[in-house]
């Protein structure tokens, strides 16, 4: 049901480099450019990353958080790596949550203009 969600950004140039390193490994690549922003995307719902319609300055929503399908757990780790060397700011180290060790795997962080992502793989550890 899920389409595409929208993220701000301030420097548009900054984000969009950002996002094209964060977003490599989960497939996702530039589907569109528009004046104000790109919409990245692969097989799955889409993000916009664009200057914030009204121009007020970009702000990071409290509570609010994209999260970002992965095949693979190393998948996860490595957006997660990718995105604290870019600059992100961790917000949760890759692992799993809960009781399940086969269930849910995330890592958490925060792009250059703090908003909040997970990236995630539900199932059991990767086949070695």
């Amino acid at each position: 049901m899920l389409g595409y969600v929208t993220i701000g950004a301030n420097d548009l140039d900054r984000a969009l480099a950002f996002f094209d390193a964060v977003f490599a490994p989960l497939g996702g690549k530039r589907l569109m450019t528009m004046d104000r922003g790109v919409i990245f995307g692969s097989d799955r719902p889409g993000v916009m990353v664009c200057k914030p319609y009204d121009g007020q300055p970009a702000t990071a929503g409290n509570g609010v958080m994209v999260a970002l399908a992965a095949g693979s757990r190393a998948v996860v780790d490595a957006v997660h790596a990718k995105a604290l060397e870019l600059g992100g700011a961790d917000e949760g180290a890759p692992g799993v949550r809960g009781d399940n060790p086969n269930g849910f795997y995330g890592a958490y962080f925060r792009d250059l203009d703090g908003n909040k992502f997970c990236a995630f793989r539900m199932g059991p550890p990767d086949a070695a």
